[in-house]
């Protein structure tokens, strides 16, 4: 009889039966991450429903405007920009609002709801370049620089004359720290106030803002596992895109909210933002953000009334970020609030509209 052992199998099917089984494992993984995502989330959901979501039958989304128009930046992107005209025509500036890193206008949305019924200022809103409804880059990355130039063609476009408030949410102040570098010369004639929410001048910590893009965009480490898992099935893809939705809503919790116990329906609002904007813009503004450092542009702010408003327990941006900007302007209002994270301005609204509204009044 014959001791020749069965032919080996060819490189090509011992690669396939590894690669099968590599996906296999992934698969149950991504199914084991689901459901632990998905069990804790509804654990928090649980336990923060027994006291009540006051924003449970909010519906966030577009809020009412009087005009839209797309206005063509520097870099060649289209913004998108809101809008709305006050109820009592006056002589008060024009108030426009800057929203952050991996947001959108709806940042706002509580502001433009409280300003709007009171109807004494003219409000613009727009999408930074590459978030919500405006184009992204074409090519290369990008800068902050150039996101002042963004703020210049809207206020160009938008507000062609009469006073201007400056409103900036994290990289929205950076974006209005840019604008003062390039124009320096506004502050105090055209601008002729400001004011920066959860934000910094520069020392961003690396390893904090990594966090938005996980974030925004928790699926992006997923994808590898969801080409694994095809091969044993769609089921095992669904399961791992569920994980990631859930870590995602986890992450947002646990880093733009500094309550305990934050309302589900606001954590859903400003995870959708993030999860709109994709992985490619997050990654394209990650130098940009670490290289940011405009201390020497808020010599331009001097001598114009500016409020600063920052969350206890934000993560992203420390309180210590907002004393640093106070360093630079003594004569700055500084206001921390408590017990909220980096999204202050949704988190504690009221709070927030208590300090903006007679802040507006007061330099109108």
């Amino acid at each position: 009889m014959s001791s020749a052992k069965p032919p080996a199998r060819s490189g090509p099917h011992r690669r396939a039966r590894k690669v099968g089984i590599a996906g296999a494992v992934i698969g149950v993984a991504a199914a084991g991450l689901a459901t632990a995502f998905a069990v804790e989330r509804a654990l928090v959901r649980r336990s923060q429903n027994v006291a009540g979501d006051p924003y449970a039958d909010e519906e966030f989304g577009d809020q009412p405007y009087d005009a839209q128009l797309t206005v063509t930046a520097a870099d060649g992107t289209d913004l998108h920009v809101e809008i709305v005209e006050p109820k009592r025509p006056g002589a008060r500036p024009t108030v426009v609002f800057v929203h952050g890193f991996a947001l959108d206008m709806g940042t706002f949305y509580f502001q433009r709801q409280a300003l709007t019924e009171l109807g004494e200022h003219r409000l613009v809103f727009y999408d930074q370049p590459g978030h919500g409804r405006s184009g992204r880059l074409r090519s290369g990355n990008y800068d902050i620089a150039a996101l002042g130039k963004s703020l210049a063609a809207v206020l160009d476009a938008a507000v062609p004359e009469g006073p201007i408030i400056l409103v900036g949410h994290s990289m929205g102040g950076m974006t209005i720290m840019a604008f003062a570098e390039q124009h320096p010369e506004w502050f105090g004639k055209r601008v002729t106030g400001v004011v920066l929410m959860s934000t910094s001048a520069g020392l961003i910590d690396k390893s904090k803002l990594g966090i938005p893009t996980l974030v925004a965009r928790a699926s992006a480490p997923f994808f590898p596992v969801w080409g694994g898992a095809a091969r044993i099935g769609g089921s095992a893809i669904d399961r791992a895109r569920l994980a990631s939705a859930d870590l995602a809503w986890l992450l947002t919790r646990r880093y733009g909210f500094g309550d305990s116990r934050p309302s589900p329906s606001l954590v859903t609002f400003v995870e959708q933002m993030n999860s709109r904007t994709s992985v490619e813009t997050l990654t394209k503004y990650l130098h940009t953000l670490y290289a940011h450092n405009r201390f020497p542009a808020l010599s331009a702010l001097k001598g114009v009334p500016v409020l600063v408003l920052v969350g206890t327990k934000d993560y992203l941006t420390p309180v210590t970020h907002s004393e640093e900007i106070l360093r630079h302007l003594p004569e700055a209002e500084l206001l921390k609030i408590d017990n909220s994270g980096h999204v202050v301005m949704l988190e504690k609204a009221d709070e927030v509209n208590a300090a903006l509204i007679p802040f507006l009044e007061r330099i109108s």
